[in-house]
């Protein structure tokens, strides 16, 4: 194998790690589990990693928006302003990288836990959006689905003085305001349909991710010589599941992360390093 390029950042030791992950990786055939850890570089902050171990934001479930109107409103005034902070992010060497993996064959499908698109924006092409993605509304009663950006201009039209304080950040696309600034925040229903309730076409805590998205994930795992975990701690059954399934079908698991994850007994290699150093590493290797 051509020899690594000089990386003055990585330890010896995560070096020797990077080697036997190109190793598993070369014969291909591996699918990719990405979470939040892969987009902090791009600026998006994750809930339990690095950027995100103070945070004490909870996150909006889906009984709770589809149950109170109050809290939806208020959900869609912090999400107005956060969403825009997800749509001027772009893809990071690691995104990148994951993209250049795939176009070499080495990467066979990418499953993401991730709702922000910057997968496709780092120019990977085939992506199972398990959790789908910001950048679209759906209408929970008609089923019809708009572009995000035509449902932020509607909501600037129907609030063109909102422009409150933000207090934070948050990892699912929304922010943290003054419960004052939510006053009188107007929200806007469905065009197709008169008072349907619109709602961010990803899943919220609590609900249930689409049947045919779980499928095509087990397909791909099923199908992998290799499952490779990037920037997920795997607290979460969504993704953790399909470690499992990897593990009992006896397909190796390699973990890149920072941090420490559920599914480290599952993985024959753990690598703990900032994915935006690590993943153009392995790329060029592998390249």
């Amino acid at each position: 194998m051509p020899a690594l390029r000089p990386a003055t950042t990585l330890e010896a030791a995560t070096l020797d790690q990077l080697e036997q992950l190109a190793d598993l990786m070369a014969a291909g055939g591996v699918t990719v589990l990405s979470g939040a850890g892969l987009s902090t570089e791009s600026g998006i902050p994750d809930y339990r990693g690095p950027s995100g171990v103070a945070r004490r934001h909870t996150p909006m479930t889906y009984q709770t928006f589809t149950g109170d109107v109050l809290a939806r409103r208020r959900y869609w005034a912090r999400s107005h302003l956060g969403w825009r902070r997800i749509a001027r992010a772009e893809p990071n060497a690691g995104h990148r990288a994951v993209a250049d993996l795939a176009a070499a064959g080495i990467v066979g499908g990418i499953i993401t836990q991730n709702v922000d698109g910057l997968h496709q924006a780092g120019g990977a092409r085939t992506v199972v959006e398990l959790h789908g993605n910001l950048d679209r509304v759906v209408c929970l009663d008609c089923g019809a689905s708009t572009g995000r950006l035509e449902h932020d201009e509607r909501l600037r039209t129907a609030n063109p003085a909102f422009a409150p304080e933000i207090l934070a950040v948050n990892p699912d696309g929304d922010v943290t305001l003054d419960d004052g600034a939510l006053d009188g925040f107007q929200i806007v229903d469905c065009t197709a349909c008169p008072g349907g309730t619109l709602k961010p076409d990803v899943v919220f805590f609590g609900e249930t991710v689409p049947l045919d998205r779980v499928s095509h994930s087990y397909a791909l795992v099923a199908q992998a010589r290799l499952l490779l975990v990037l920037g997920s701690s795997l607290t979460v059954m969504s993704g953790r599941r399909f470690v499992i399934r990897a593990a009992k079908l006896g397909i190796p698991v390699a973990i890149v992360n920072q941090g420490p994850t559920r599914g480290d007994d599952y993985a024959s290699l753990r690598v703990d390093a900032p994915l935006g150093e690590i993943l153009p590493e392995l790329a060029a290797r592998l390249r």
